[in-house]
């Protein structure tokens, strides 16, 4: 599961899709306006839920919202890593990249990497 957001790192992830550019099938993305609007539970139930991990494509220093976005998403990602810990799940199953409207590749490789690494975690 990847969490992106609308402004910045949707356009790049739409980009790889119209570019035809491979990245795994079991992808699916949730747009939300904010990266430091995730709740950190939101992450904890995609993998109760059943997902591999989750993959957060951060707004980084180019969020329209909120000068100190990236200082709060990074706050987000250790309260979840912390609540995926005491739930007894590898935080390695969850990753975290600033990817920009136009960083369609840097969207594929970060997805074909954090898919081989899952698929390893499972052996």
């Amino acid at each position: 599961m990847v969490f992106s957001t609308n402004n910045i790192s949707d356009p790049g992830i739409d980009l790889a899709g119209s570019s035809h550019m491979d990245y795994p099938t079991s992808v699916q993305v949730i747009a939300l306006p904010c990266s430091s609007g995730i709740n950190p539970r939101w992450l904890l139930h995609a993998l109760e839920a059943g997902f591999d991990g989750v993959f957060v494509a951060a707004d980084g220093t180019d969020c329209a919202y909120l000068p100190d976005c990236t200082d709060r998403t990074a706050a987000v990602m250790q309260k979840a890593q912390d609540l995926i810990k005491e739930h007894g799940l590898d935080p390695r199953r969850v990753k975290m990249a600033g990817i920009c409207s136009v960083c369609s590749e840097s969207f594929v490789s970060h997805m074909e990497k954090f898919h081989k690494a899952l698929s390893e975690l499972k052996t």
